[in-house]
């Protein structure tokens, strides 16, 4: 099935369920109206609608129609309709950096005289939207690396195309650093230690802890990383569910738009989640060509490695484990909820093992290949 970003089929009422008061019910009728064929001027094209933590995604014919959740999360509000629109008009700027041609426009919602809806109309503004191209399932680097899809020439494409956006992002020195990841630290920690019927608490512990005292003997490594340029306004999600082959080309998009402290981060910290989601997915073996493939094009001195990419990669990792242990929790069917835990448990383990084996920089891990393959998509 087309789809433009990550994210599941759901229920358009649940999908509002944290939205509260006048807001809630001003959005259901934004939801209601972008869900309708006629309100695209053809009635007889369906409507997918894709479900996301922030976001709601109405597909129609080539085009999709991003509308900002009125929710709010420890890291983003999107309660008030200025808040969507600031973070809809950012979500554009910032994702055209690295996809042009799939970040199209940002288009408002009003309500006409007669009390209906339109696109871009003179009444009331009720909600904004980021229209972008549609492009095919098949083209996301996740499904491709579930496929046997992901070549050593796209690989070292794509690092490449890091490297060039990396250099010309914005520098950004009052955030990241030693700080930076110590958030990231302790964010996770929080967050895992939601699951314990889902994630062992010894193990959840004792990898705070490491990476506490791994971080403590780094911080004056990150903070020369930091004061020497190296945190920039990075993509801050470059997973493989977030890169897709557009054009031929290897392109990043859905980069965080709504949190500076994600986003604007160290560059290997950047890269390290696509290096940690290529061995998620069994594919340690492009993870080198796409180091190496970064380091040749870009500015970044290989005398960088190996600190600090192992403590990067942990965090990464620990990440993406509480995304999808909450993702488990989730799912319709014992089996659906069966892999997702299945999987959160594997990335706890390939955190504590970049910790364990800091010789091996994420290049080479002979223990993650004793985990089961992966048989669903990795998402939330």
């Amino acid at each position: 099935m087309p789809r433009v970003t990550r994210g599941a089929r759901g229920s358009v009422g649940e999908a509002v369920a944290n939205a509260c008061g006048e807001s809630m019910t001003v959005q259901q009728e934004v939801i209601d109206f972008l869900a309708c064929p006629e309100s695209y001027g053809a009635p007889g094209t369906a409507v997918e609608i894709i479900e996301t933590h922030g976001s709601l995604i109405f597909l129609h014919d080539e085009r999709a129609y991003k509308l900002k959740r009125a929710i709010a999360y420890a890291a983003l509000d999107f309660l008030t309709l200025d808040k969507r629109e600031r973070a809809c008009h950012a979500e554009l700027r910032l994702n055209r950096r690295t996809a042009p041609g799939i970040y199209l426009e940002v288009r408002s919602i009003t309500r006409r005289s007669d009390g209906r809806l339109a696109f871009d109309g003179a009444g009331e503004v009720l909600d904004w939207v980021v229209v972008m191209r549609r492009f095919p399932q098949t083209a996301l680097f996740e499904h491709m690396a579930l496929t046997g899809q992901l070549t050593p020439t796209l690989i070292q494409t794509l690092g490449a195309e890091i490297a060039r956006f990396h250099a010309f992002a914005e520098v950004t020195p009052e955030f990241g650093g030693s700080a930076g990841i110590r958030w990231a630290i302790e964010s996770n920690h929080q967050e895992m230690s939601r699951y314990p019927q889902l994630l062992d608490g010894e193990t959840v512990q004792a990898l705070y802890r490491d990476q506490l005292a791994l971080l403590e003997r780094q911080a004056p490594t990150l903070e020369q990383r930091r004061n020497s340029g190296r945190v920039r306004r990075c993509h801050g999600d470059m997973r493989l569910a977030n890169i897709c082959l557009f054009e031929g080309r290897p392109t990043l998009f859905d980069g965080i738009e709504f949190s500076d402290r994600i986003a604007c981060i160290d560059v290997l910290y950047d890269l390290a989640f696509v290096l940690m989601d290529l061995q998620h997915h069994h594919l340690g073996a492009l993870v080198p060509l796409l180091l190496r493939a970064y380091l040749e094009s870009g500015d970044e001195s290989p005398d960088c490695l190996p600190l600090p990419l192992p403590l990067f990669l942990s965090v990464r990792a620990a990440t993406r484990c509480f995304t999808l242990a909450g993702s488990a929790l989730r799912q319709s069917t014992p089996r659906a909820r069966q892999e997702k835990t299945a999987q959160a448990q594997a990335l706890l383990r390939q955190s504590r093992i970049y910790l364990l084996d800091h010789q091996a920089l994420g290049l080479d891990f002979p223990q993650l290949s004793q985990t089961s393959p992966l048989s669903t998509r990795s998402q939330p």
